[in-house]
């Protein structure tokens, strides 16, 4: 289904195939299943057992495939793109480089292997691309594939992984940021162990604000810090100093080179008091030859993502003037060379903007923004002149917003485009007004063979203020309108994001056990502007409750609804609002709240990004803010809770750390609501890092359901 008004031109695929096999032999499938910690697993039908389409199954989660980061080569010929797979023998998510025609032919794997390859980039005059990759000994390091031999060298040996990797403009040279650890800090000085004696690991001294991270866990004590490399490998040169983090934490990025190839810019937050000021970044000049360095931008507030012009004599970068909002537009703004006259390009489109590239003609600048839960490209002129280039940006594996794109030689736009009914693929949108070109089709073999519940877009409004609020609805596969379905209310996290129109695997494996799946933007939802996203400032969760409870009462009018078989569900600030819906009604036979913040005070305490939320959600510390902080605290509304409740969450989760889960489970069986804890070990925020346990999220929520209500016919 695509958005009214959308129309894409046939598509020249080329089908090929880096793995040999998809469908998993039956015995072996039962035994991975077996496996998995659900409470109820509905068993996949293998393929050959019946003819035409069949419904999504949890085995499905091995087989889709996913397209990001394409990147076009410097003649405009030929587009670079990773290509995500998972492995259902070793139960992890691999990624291979893959290359296609602009014409759509050729599609072809350039690497294979079961490893991470990843940030592909061209060299300037095309022999050669850049990439980081874990196929080596030394863990991920940069290599370099030469396009005539196929030839691939590995580059580094840095000890911590490389990012942000770029060429020089003579080719001679990559840029890239890395950690640069320091000692750890030693408090005890104990006596040295006898000799042949087997101790414990020692004691561990923290003394850093920000000491883990979601997703790499505990933190090596160091600063990221620019290097640079011959691109034919050698050894790595600094040229930042200092105890900073450069492209390491919260809005920083990659740094550029200048056309002349003497300077690097890039944006890092350079400021004595870092820690507590996370967000006020500003773009630096670093001088290639000796690492002398220039700031460049001094407004308090985020200044990031500087793209030079091609003839190099103007900056375009991102940002905004801080007023510790929730949520802040950040706008497009482009200043000369040496920083004066910096001026705002993008202050009519009122849609945070990001991603900024310089047309190749350097008559302005293009931008990704996400417009109505749409994903989208558009070009600004120098005097900001606004067009709309290319739609329907995605991931691929979820409705959250998301994609990438580049631009050819001729201004062409490439990106990965996906719809509800298709996942990611490598597209090109030739201009203004010229229907995308699909040139991929990475999942149409899993497809053809697949039902999904079609999609539709539907806008109602809240009953707290009237104001209007957009959403989705999945239908099963199946559906029939004479029916009555249970229906699932899945709610966004962010809280500042937005669902749109893009293919879901979650959703629609749940529309494939026979439920309706409304799925909505609330207030404080991005894509809708600077008031609509700030109506939650300082009042999250609050009034998005019935924007929420509207919604099901939408799509109850609709007349196809059983209204004894509603649920609720949601992930991080979805599980916020899943546990907030049922601390305020009791409507929902069965809710599923997933990784939640429960309880505010405590989650400053042991996040990962406490500095940043006592400043921008809230108006301070919970010691000064006492009130403010019970008042929106989970726990103030668990014990009006009687809806049967689980609470799924991973345990290496930093971001919504698992004491939050503990206590909302803890709180709801003291007051004696059905509920269980699940518990997914060696999974971060999001509970995507195993395929199996992305399967065993999905499942443990539909089988939450199943056993809350009567089985669905």
């Amino acid at each position: 289904i695509l958005p009214a008004g959308t129309t894409v031109a046939p598509a020249a695929i080329t089908r090929t195939r880096a793995r040999p096999m998809r469908s998993l032999p039956r015995p072996a499938a039962f035994a991975v299943m077996a496996a998995l910690p659900l409470l109820v697993l509905s068993t996949a039908r293998p393929l050959a057992a019946q003819a035409g389409p069949q419904l999504l199954g949890p085995m499905d989660v091995f087989e889709f495939e996913y397209v990001r980061d394409v990147q076009v080569s410097p003649d405009g010929s030929q587009i670079v793109y990773v290509r995500q797979f998972s492995d259902v023998m070793t139960d992890r998510n691999y990624s291979n480089l893959w290359i296609v025609g602009t014409d759509g032919s050729g599609n072809r794997p350039l690497t294979t292997g079961h490893y991470s390859d990843g940030s592909p980039r061209w060299s300037p005059d095309g022999s050669r691309v850049a990439f980081i990759s874990d196929r080596g000994e030394a863990g991920p390091q940069i290599w370099v594939r030469f396009m005539d031999t196929g030839q691939v060298v590995e580059v580094t040996s840095v000890q911590h992984g490389p990012a942000g990797i770029e060429w020089s403009p003579d080719g001679t040279h990559l840029s890239f940021t890395t950690l640069v650890a320091r000692p750890e800090t030693q408090i005890a000085q104990l006596p040295p162990r006898p000799e042949g004696a087997e101790w414990a690991a020692p004691a561990k001294t923290i003394d850093e604000l920000v000491y883990r991270f979601n997703g790499p866990g505990y933190l090596t004590p160091g600063y990221h810090h620019l290097f640079v490399v011959p691109a034919e490998g050698g050894t790595a040169r600094q040229i930042s100093d200092g105890d900073f983090q450069h492209g390491g934490t919260f809005r920083a990025s990659p740094a550029v080179w200048t056309p002349d190839g003497e300077y690097l810019l890039m944006s890092a937050n350079r400021r004595t008091d870092w820690e507590s000021e996370p967000l006020d970044t500003e773009v630096l000049e670093f001088r290639v030859a000796d690492g002398a360095m220039r700031t460049l931008t001094s407004r308090h507030g985020p200044d990031l993502s500087p793209a030079v012009s091609p003839d190099g004599s103007l900056i375009a970068y991102l940002g905004f003037d801080d007023r510790y909002q929730g949520f802040q537009v950040t706008e497009l703004y482009v200043m000369n060379r040496d920083g004066s006259g910096a001026r705002m390009l993008s202050g009519d489109l009122d849609r945070t903007v990001s991603t900024p590239r310089w047309a190749p003609d350097g008559d302005g600048i293009f931008v990704q923004y996400d417009d109505q839960g749409t994903t989208k490209v558009g070009h600004f002129s120098l005097d900001g002149a606004f067009t709309e280039v290319a739609s329907n940006l995605g991931s691929g594996h979820s409705a959250y917003a998301g994609g990438t794109y580049a631009l050819g030689p001729g201004g062409q736009v490439v990106f990965t485009f996906s719809v509800p009914h298709h996942p990611s693929d490598v597209a090109v949108v030739d201009g203004p007004g010229a229907a995308p070109r699909i040139l991929t089709g990475v999942n149409d073999d899993l497809l053809a063979a697949r039902q999904l519940g079609g999609v539709e877009e539907i806008w109602y409004e809240s009953s707290f203020d009237g104001r209007p609020i957009q959403g989705w609805i999945i239908k099963p596969p199946d559906f029939d309108p004479d029916r009555t379905y249970p229906l699932i209310i899945e709610i966004h996290g962010g809280p500042f994001a937005n669902y749109g129109d893009r293919f879901d695997y979650e959703k629609q494996m749940m529309a494939a056990r026979g439920y309706v799946v409304l799925y909505t933007n609330p207030r404080g939802s991005t894509s809708y502007g600077q008031e609509f996203g700030n109506l939650i400032h300082h009042a999250y969760p609050g009034d998005d409750f019935y924007d929420l409870n509207s919604g099901g009462d939408a799509v109850i009018e609709q007349g196809y609804i059983d209204e004894d078989r509603l649920f609720v569900t949601g992930g991080s600030g979805g599980g916020v609002l899943t546990s907030w819906m049922i601390g305020r009604t009791d409507r929902f036979a069965g809710a599923v709240t997933v990784y939640p913040v429960i309880n505010w005070y405590s989650f400053v305490l042991t996040a990962d990004i406490g500095n940043y939320v006592t400043k921008y959600w809230f108006p301070g510390f919970p010691w000064d803010n006492v009130e403010h902080y019970e008042s929106r605290n989970l726990l103030s509304v668990v014990e009006n809770v009687t809806t049967p409740t689980m609470v799924l969450t991973g345990e290496e989760d930093y971001r919504t750390p698992i004491s939050d889960s503990e206590q909302d489970y803890q709180a709801l069986k003291l007051l004696g609501v059905d509920a269980v804890l699940v518990r997914v070990p060696g999974e971060p925020h999001g509970i995507r890092r195993r395929p199996s346990h992305w399967m065993a999220k999905v499942e443990n929520i539909l089988g939450w359901f199943a056993k809350t209500q009567t089985p669905v016919t």
